[in-house]
């Protein structure tokens, strides 16, 4: 009987392993410290699969790893890489009766400029770039007279943040100087250039990635360049600190999910998307990161009374404002920005 026993035992375990090994796949690539884990672990159980998660640091880290021949079922890209992907035609259309809970999304967010049809997207998250600033020591006085220029006010030597991104230091560099961020004006461009090389000489900031968010949040220095959602995080945990958005304007950006051409698991892929806009979901995710929900039921619960954003009004994002933009790809422009970026990099 106890042979018997042993032997059941062994089977089930047998079994077990049988079916976890069977598991389907999902393989998914988002950036770094943008879900709260607990939901993968979620999707997992409630679909009995395995997800493979990847993270990136940016978009073009992101691009670069798809050209070494990964392949993914869900990519979560920016506006103007979604723009660049489906350009080259490396995207699918989604399939809108999968996605039941796109019904959630806001419809300001809908047909945006890269995709005006809704084939390809689906919203994830939102918001802006501005400044994250201690009162105490950043001047509110200076950052309403000189805007994006206070990052070049010899004041402030030694104690900048500045994001490693080339699209987003020209975005800044070309609205310091009153230019549009998709401006292909040589003499523009070279203007950024030289202002980027100028505040790198004068004020010696830090240039960093997610690393900003635990070092903001520490009081390591007092003034970054800052994505919305990492400030409203940071703001949600040090309340000492605040946000700006200049007045010269800023890009207006929207991270999405997309369904890459070769993706190996599309219907799960869909199952995936739809999780994500589930407001529950949506809700765990921006508590946990502080980016901005697509959802308008989640804005509202989380800046409402004893919500994770209450009083943080960095957390809804102005829109339409005149001078803020959107990233607009172009081949030509993101090859000038790359040269021009390293140079600024290296640059002692």
């Amino acid at each position: 009987m106890k042979k018997l026993f042993l032997m059941g035992i062994a089977l089930l375990l047998v079994l077990a392993g049988c079916s976890k090994e069977s598991r389907e796949e999902l393989r998914v690539f988002n950036w770094g410290a943008y879900i709260d884990e607990s939901v993968i672990t979620e999707f997992e159980n409630k679909f009995n699969v395995k997800v493979i998660y990847d993270t990136f640091e940016s978009n073009e880290i992101m691009y670069t790893k798809l050209q070494d021949g990964s392949k993914y079922d869900i990519l979560i890209p920016s506006d103007y890489m979604i723009q660049r992907l489906n350009d080259e035609g490396r995207l699918q259309e989604l399939d809108y009766s999968k996605i039941p809970n796109y019904s959630n999304v806001m419809n300001s967010l809908k047909e945006p400029h890269f995709d005006p049809e809704n084939k390809y997207s689906v919203p994830y998250f939102w918001g802006n770039v501005g400044l994250l600033y201690n009162p105490e020591v950043i001047a509110l006085s200076d950052l309403e007279a000189q805007g994006w220029n206070v990052l070049t006010n010899e004041k402030y030597q030694d104690n900048l943040f500045f994001y490693d991104s080339e699209r987003d230091a020209f975005m800044v560099a070309l609205k310091a100087l009153g230019y549009s961020m998709n401006t292909t004006e040589p003499a523009e461009l070279e203007a950024a250039y030289q202002w980027l090389i100028d505040m790198k000489k004068s004020m010696k900031p830090v240039y960093v990635t997610d690393q900003v968010i635990d070092n903001m949040e520490s009081g390591i220095k007092d003034l970054a360049v800052m994505y919305s959602g990492d400030a409203n995080y940071i703001m949600s945990v040090n309340e000492e600190l605040e946000y700006f958005v200049p007045e010269q304007g800023t890009n207006f950006w929207l991270d999405a999910m997309v369904i890459p051409d070769n993706a190996l698991n599309v219907d799960l892929a869909h199952e995936w998307i739809n999780y994500m806009l589930d407001p529950e979901v949506s809700q765990l995710i921006t508590e946990e990161v502080g980016y901005t929900s697509p959802i308008q039921s989640v804005i509202d619960a989380v800046t409402g009374p004893e919500g994770a954003y209450e009083g943080i009004s960095s957390y809804v994002p102005r829109i339409d404002f005149p001078s803020d933009e959107e990233f607009i790809y172009d081949a030509d422009l993101k090859v000038i920005m790359s040269e021009y970026w390293n140079r600024v990099i290296t640059t002692q």
